[in-house]
């Protein structure tokens, strides 16, 4: 279906003309797959903060499933939750125990949420002093807010010993089953965030190299309208990622946002004068990035999965 909605657009706004905005870029689109490394090289760097430095994993390591956890965050339906198992798997595999490779993950995705939802506020406060209110202002406020109250939320049940209640409520519905030794890893589980959100400071410079990393995500934009031949302000580049985001965010039931992030990039590009054309060509230069990092990344994670199979099975024969 999103595919389907791609092509609807080329062929309306012209395919001719969408293939001209992307032939401008040229070699530039090298540079702007460069450019996106960086912020994922800042939030591995962010999220290996969070380890305790007994079981603080190689940097290669942490790079290594980030770069993993992107790819599935971008190129499948899995919202930011699928990336967090994956990521808390990934280190596993290299040695982390499970109770403290998922509190990072769980605390560093609340951090995630919490500060992509400040700089979506960021690109609302550009939309409303360059272009004044308008409905579109109007609708990603109410998101936001509703995304810090959800945030909130699961930020107290967090405090409140989530996963242990979870896994009580599955003892009870599974009539009878031993849940015992379940109940316990969640119990851990729990401490260790609890413990983790204890560490202030850690904390904040999570969010501050999270944050950071946002703020670069949209020179990836400024770069490629840049390298075709338009020259945007910060702000302007900043509204379009922060909104662009925020659209995505709440598409996590389509694979990759296919059609939601052209259409979101048509409509947004006109609030600050780009043409259709371009607007698309643009969203279509951010796939191509997908693309060229996400793939490969994907048939790392494949290859991974599929060596610990065989040595799983391999173990059990001897």
């Amino acid at each position: 279906m999103g595919i389907s909605v791609i092509i609807v657009l080329v062929v309306y706004q012209g395919a001719g003309d969408v293939a001209n905005a992307l032939a401008t870029v040229g070699w530039g689109l090298v540079l702007i797959v460069i450019v996106r490394i960086l912020p994922i090289i800042i939030d591995g760097a962010a999220w290996r903060l969070l380890f305790a430095t007994d079981y603080r994993p190689r940097m290669l390591d942490i790079q290594w499933a980030r770069w993993i956890g992107e790819a599935v965050n971008t190129l499948l339906p899995a919202l930011q939750i699928g990336s967090a198992l994956v990521r808390t798997r990934l280190m596993m595999l290299r040695g982390v125990p499970g109770r403290v490779a998922g509190a990072t993950v769980v605390v560093d995705l609340t951090i995630s949420t919490l500060t992509q939802l400040l700089f979506t506020l960021v690109g609302i406060g550009f939309l409303l002093s360059h272009y004044g209110e308008s409905n579109i202002a109007k609708g990603a406020g109410a998101g936001v807010a509703f995304g810090l109250l959800l945030v909130l939320l699961f930020f107290a049940f967090q405090q409140k010993g989530m996963f242990a209640w979870l896994v009580g409520i599955i003892g009870r519905i599974s009539k009878g089953r031993d849940w015992v030794k379940a109940v316990g890893g969640a119990e851990a589980l729990d401490k260790a965030i609890r413990d983790i959100y204890r560490r202030k400071s850690i904390l904040i410079l999570n969010a501050s190299g999270q944050m950071l990393a946002w703020v670069i995500g949209a020179f990836e934009i400024w770069l490629a309208l840049y390298f075709m031949g338009y020259e945007i302000s910060v702000g302007d580049a900043m509204l379009l990622e922060s909104l662009i985001l925020a659209v995505r965010a709440s598409a996590f039931f389509v694979p990759g946002a296919l059609g939601v992030q052209e259409g979101a990039f048509v409509l947004l590009g006109a609030v600050i004068g780009l043409s259709p054309e371009v607007a698309l060509a643009l969203s279509l230069i951010k796939r191509f990035r997908e693309l060229v990092i996400g793939v490969p990344a994907l048939l790392v994670w494949q290859f991974a999965e599929g060596r610990q199979m065989l040595l799983y099975r391999k173990s059990r024969n001897n």
